[in-house]
């Protein structure tokens, strides 16, 4: 199907791209790498009036050493996170979870901050942001504002990025020398994940962000005070659905994917601590 006529603009400025969103308002959708937002124009599920192309502004792409933290700009591709050595060294599960997106043909257009704003709660990159404690960076005419990843993510595709605003960067904290593990479960390749589980871990602490279990990403706060109490791998994995509302639909029912988390959490547990 054809989209809807729209009027196209792409700045070279982050000054320029605020300027055009103020302009159109409520009528204006940001295009990133486009691998979200061009199958929802074709379905006309969306009919903007103006598309502002985030792609030449440079600003927005890169990664870098900033400190005790690395700083992704928001057009980085997934597959320059998978790549990167600075993601590796002090994001891991970042950047494995980065490398398990669909395939190199989306790795290589979609971006992360785009999948980030998307929000779907089945996509990848959610769940490893949220574990590694992440700043997300968000500028609009009021300025920059810094949201914590675990205030970011509100409901189903929504998040915290206001009306004009546009997440600019994704700064997380170096997690040098932690072990990292993403665990997902498809039925097919390049599918979106049905569960998937993101953890790091470090002498008896676990940060752990689970992928298709709610609305949004949801750390698993149970595992996580369990693994900080003593308990066995598996003994906390099994309190991985606690506080989750898992959905049903083709893929599986809820309890099927209540199942399914405490599987992957334990594998990732493991993984993670190098077992």
């Amino acid at each position: 199907m054809i989209p809807t006529a729209f009027d196209y603009v792409a700045p070279t400025s982050l000054e320029d791209a605020l300027s055009a969103l103020a302009e159109a308002g409520d009528d204006a959708k940001v295009l990133g790498g486009g691998q979200s937002l061009l199958p929802v124009l074709r379905l006309r599920l969306n009919a903007p009036e103006k598309i502002v192309d985030l792609s030449r502004i440079d600003s927005l792409r890169g990664i870098s050493d900033d400190g005790d933290t690395i700083v992704i700009g928001a057009m980085t591709t997934h597959d320059e996170v998978a790549r990167s050595e600075l993601v590796r060294e002090h994001a891991a599960v970042l950047a494995e979870a980065a490398s398990t997106v669909a395939d190199p043909q989306i790795r290589h257009r979609g971006t992360l901050g785009g999948a980030l704003v998307h929000a779907d709660p089945a996509g990848d990159l959610g769940a490893p942001v949220l574990a590694l404690d992440a700043e997300l960076v968000v500028v609009g005419a009021g300025g920059e504002r810094r949201i914590p990843a675990g205030e970011f993510f509100q409901d189903l595709f929504e998040t915290a990025v206001g009306e004009g605003e546009l997440l600019t960067a994704i700064r997380i904290p170096k997690h040098t020398g932690w072990g990292g593990a993403y665990e997902k479960f498809v039925r097919v390749s390049h599918q979106w994940s049905i569960v998937a589980v993101a953890a790091v871990t470090r002498d008896g602490e676990a940060k752990v962000a689970l992928t298709n279990m709610g609305s949004t990403p949801l750390r698993a706060s149970a595992v996580e005070s369990a693994i900080a109490d003593g308990a066995s791998v598996k003994d906390a994995a099994a309190k991985a659905a606690e506080g989750t509302n898992p959905p049903s639909d083709l893929n599986g029912d809820s309890d099927y994917r209540a199942h399914l988390a405490t599987v992957l959490t334990r594998r990732a547990l493991a993984r993670a601590m190098g077992g």
